[in-house]
């Protein structure tokens, strides 16, 4: 009887000690802090989307525990993401791309601010990437490519490398094989490449905003109709084909287009079309006003920026620093043929053993920065498309160029 007492009471004394002891000890996670949530929207190009899912899951696993993350991707293309998003800064995306010539618009509004640790992304870039990345000295945004120009694509079974130096060769070859050579004259990024080294200018004045230009220039050995009498020759020959982007890349995959003035972004497409006969090359060299005048081009980079408005600025700096990383840089170089603007990728082998690159760079002699107002790109557009089709209404080519000035200079 004695035994079972004191067993009974054994039993009620380490029940006790029991509770006791799991009133001092919570479970685990109890009393911790729950991680944070971190909602983040990104803008990037449509075409981007499969390799910013495959970076946006990397850069979980990176910070994996450190906080819950909720990473949405929206299309939004490049060229217009400033004013899509100056038009709701406040409910715009949290991560953007865009292009280098509108980082000075954004810094202006209020939608970036000076990146924090600007000596290491400086020390990590090109000093072209930098500049482009750059306001006044200070720097807004996150360099991704240093590529966003264009050069000469062109198939190695029509052309030598000799052909390739003059567009009236160009033309002469394509028009005896049937074929045609394209060029997008609905964009007066392009439309720059027979302006830019002939002594005639466009510019930003110093607001920032406005345009200088003197494209219709009635003095100087080049005019500005000795320009425009060299489109209109250009366009009247039968090899000839003004067609943007997507129709470059169909005929190229048709077999009708032997060649076309394109940037890096179709590097991969070209190649899968024809193999081992692409090439490419700076741009080629036309006939202006008797002489010979090396084609120019626009040149720039693709930025990556963090909204000031983002409701998680150190994470969002985390993951532009995370796509802009070498790592990264290399991937999107791999994936979608992109140069990059990081040091390490741009001087690793593959990349300077690409065709596209290396033609890129050789053009990059003949090219200058972006940088134009908004007033510049639906004149310029509204006289080449009048170009392109041979000048329809008969109008003097100085009229065109003078109403094409006026609209560029606008205030």
């Amino acid at each position: 009887m004695g035994k079972q007492i004191f067993l009974v009471a054994l039993s009620a004394c380490l029940a006790f000690l029991l509770t006791a002891c799991a009133g001092q000890n919570p479970p685990p996670d109890e009393g911790l802090p729950a991680k944070e949530t971190v909602a983040l929207t990104v803008w990037g190009a449509e075409e981007d989307e499969a390799l910013l899912e495959q970076i946006f899951s990397s850069f979980k696993t990176h910070y994996a525990g450190q906080a819950d993350f909720q990473i949405t991707y929206q299309p939004q293309s490049e060229s217009n993401c400033k004013d899509a998003l100056l038009a709701d800064l406040e409910g715009g995306a949290d991560v953007f791309a865009f292009a280098d010539d509108q980082v000075a618009a954004l810094a202006a509004a209020g939608g970036l601010d000076p990146i924090a640790d600007a000596a290491a992304i400086r020390s990590d870039c090109l000093p072209a990437a930098v500049e482009a990345a750059s306001v006044g000295g200070t720097l807004y945004a996150y360099p991704l490519t240093a590529d966003n120009g264009y050069f000469l694509y062109y198939n190695k079974a029509y052309f030598t490398e000799e052909d390739v130096q003059s567009l009236d060769r160009m033309l002469e070859v394509a028009a005896q094989a049937g074929k045609r050579v394209s060029m997008d004259w609905s964009s007066a990024w392009y439309v720059y490449a027979f302006f830019g080294n002939t002594g005639l200018e466009i510019g930003l004045n110093e607001d920032g905003l406005t345009n200088y230009c003197t494209w219709n220039s009635t003095e100087g050995p080049i005019r500005g109709t000795d320009v425009a009498q060299s489109m209109l020759n250009i366009a009247a020959s039968p090899a000839f084909s003004n067609r943007p982007d997507g129709e470059f890349l169909a005929g190229v995959r048709d077999g009708t287009v032997i060649a076309g003035v394109s940037g890096v972004w179709n590097a991969l497409a070209v190649e899968e079309a024809w193999g081992g006969s692409m090439g490419a090359a700076k741009l080629p060299a036309y006939t202006c006003a008797g002489q010979q005048v090396q084609m120019a081009s626009f040149s720039g980079c693709k930025l990556i920026g963090v909204n000031a408005y983002s409701k998680h600025p150190d994470w969002a700096a985390r993951l532009a620093e995370w796509m802009t990383g070498e790592e990264n840089q290399n991937l999107r170089f791999e994936v979608r043929g992109q140069g990059p603007a990081n040091v390490n990728a741009a001087n690793s082998p593959q990349v300077q053993s690409s065709p596209a690159i290396a033609a890129l760079l050789e053009q990059s002699n003949y090219s200058q920065l972006q940088r134009v107002g908004g007033k510049f790109w639906d004149p310029v557009a509204e006289f080449s498309a009048s170009m392109a089709r041979g000048n329809p209404s008969g109008a003097s080519l100085q009229v065109q160029l003078d109403r094409m000035v006026e609209g560029v200079i606008e205030r």
